[in-house]
C-alpha cells in the first residue's frame, strides 16, 4: 500500500514538473525563438528585456500559454467525467452534442455577421462568434437532456443517442452553410471549424475563467459519487447519492465547460478522450486521482501540441485541432480494438 501511494505522488509529481516544462516552452519556442532566462525576466519583471521580446512574451504567447492551459484542462476534466457517467473509456464530451451545437452556433453568426452585427462596433464584432458558440452549446445540451428525460428519470442512453442525431443534424447544418457562405466566409468557417489558439487574448482568459470556474470547483467534488456509479446507478442511490441530481449537474456542467473552451478555440478534438484513458492506465479508477491527474495532463498535452502546431510548418501555423485529431484518432481506433478483443465495449 504504501509502495503504491509513492508511485502516485510520484506520477503526480512528474505531471506537474511536465506541465511547468510545458508551459515554458510554450513561451520561449514559436517563429521568434526566445532564451528561457529573457522569458523568466519578462514574466516577473525583474533584469533588462528587449522591448520586442516583453511584447511578444506578454501581448501575445502569455495568452496563448493560458488559454492552452485552461482549455486542456477543463476539456480533460470533462472527459473523465463523461467517462465516469457513461461508465465507458470511449465516451467523450462531444458525445452529448455540445461540441457540435457550439459549432453550429459560431457557424451561423461567422455566415451571417453582416447582418447581424452591422451597427455593432468593430471591436465588439470579433466576439460575436464566441457568443454565438457558447449559446449553441447551451441550447443543444438543454435540448439533449430534455430528450433524455423519462418516466424513471434520466435516461444516459437516450441522451447519447439524442447527441448523436444532434450531432448529425448540426453537421448537415453548417455543412448547408458553408455551401451558401461567400468564399472569405467559408474561409473563416473552415479555419474556425479547424480549432486554432490564434486568436487568444487577456479578454478571451479571463471570459474563460468566468464562464468555467463553477466547472473547475464543483466536478472535482463529485469524484466519490462518479465512484459510486461505476458500480451501477441502483448500487450509487443505495450508498447514498442522489443519483438523477448528480447525473444533471455533471451533464450541465460539462455543457459550460466544453461549450466556453469551442467558443474560445474552435473544435479541438480527443483531448477529453486520450487523456482521462492515459490517467487510469497509470492511476487506475478512482476518480479522486483521476480528476486532477487527468487535468494537469490535459493542459501539459495542449500546450505541448500548440508548441508543436507553431513549429512544424513556421513561420505559418498548423491548426490546432488537425494535431490533436492526428494523434487521438489512431488512439482511439487502438482504445476500440482493445475493448473488442475484451469481449465488447
Amino acid at each position: 500500500m504504501f509502495a503504491s501511494q509513492r508511485l502516485r505522488l510520484l506520477i503526480m509529481t512528474l505531471l506537474s514538473l511536465l506541465l511547468v516544462t510545458s508551459f515554458i516552452l510554450s513561451l520561449t519556442l514559436g517563429a521568434v525563438a526566445i532564451h528561457p532566462m529573457d522569458t523568466l525576466r519578462a514574466l516577473i519583471g525583474w533584469g533588462e528585456v528587449a522591448a520586442e521580446t516583453r511584447l511578444i512574451i506578454e501581448q501575445i504567447r502569455l495568452p496563448r500559454s493560458l488559454l492552452a492551459l485552461l482549455i486542456g484542462a477543463t476539456l480533460a476534466l470533462t472527459g473523465a467525467v463523461m467517462q465516469g457517467l457513461f461508465r465507458n473509456p470511449l465516451a467523450d464530451p462531444g458525445l452529448i452534442g455540445v461540441s457540435s451545437g457550439a459549432a453550429l452556433g459560431a457557424a451561423l453568426v461567422i455566415v451571417f455577421s453582416g447582418w447581424l452585427f452591422t451597427n455593432l462596433p468593430t471591436a465588439w464584432q470579433a466576439y460575436g462568434t464566441v457568443l454565438g458558440a457558447f449559446v449553441g452549446g447551451v441550447l443543444t445540451t438543454l435540448l439533449v437532456y430534455r430528450l433524455g428525460q423519462t418516466a424513471q428519470g434520466t435516461s444516459v442512453a437516450s441522451m447519447l443517442l439524442a447527441g448523436i442525431a444532434i450531432t448529425a443534424i448540426s453537421g448537415a447544418a453548417i455543412g448547408l452553410l458553408g455551401y451558401l457562405a461567400d468564399d472569405a466566409t467559408l474561409r473563416n468557417l473552415t479555419f474556425w471549424n479547424m480549432g486554432s489558439l490564434a486568436g487568444a487574448s487577456p479578454l478571451k482568459v479571463l471570459v474563460l475563467i468566468v464562464c468555467c470556474a463553477l466547472v473547475w470547483w464543483r466536478l472535482p467534488r463529485q469524484a466519490r459519487a462518479l465512484n459510486a456509479l461505476l458500480l451501477g446507478e441502483s448500487e450509487a442511490r443505495h450508498l447514498g447519492i442522489r443519483v438523477e441530481r448528480v447525473k444533471r449537474e455533471l451533464i450541465l456542467l460539462t455543457a459550460l465547460g466544453v461549450g466556453a473552451c469551442v467558443a474560445m478555440a474552435g473544435l479541438i478534438g480527443f483531448v477529453g478522450l486520450v487523456v482521462p484513458h492515459l490517467v487510469r492506465l497509470m492511476l487506475g479508477a478512482d476518480h479522486r486521482r483521476v480528476i486532477p491527474a487527468a487535468m494537469l495532463l490535459g493542459a501539459a498535452l495542449l500546450l505541448m501540441a500548440d508548441v508543436v502546431a507553431r513549429l512544424v510548418i513556421a513561420p505559418a501555423e498548423l491548426p490546432i485541432g488537425i494535431l490533436t485529431a492526428l494523434l487521438g484518432a489512431p488512439f482511439f481506433l487502438l482504445l476500440l480494438m482493445n475493448a473488442q478483443r475484451r469481449g465488447g465495449l
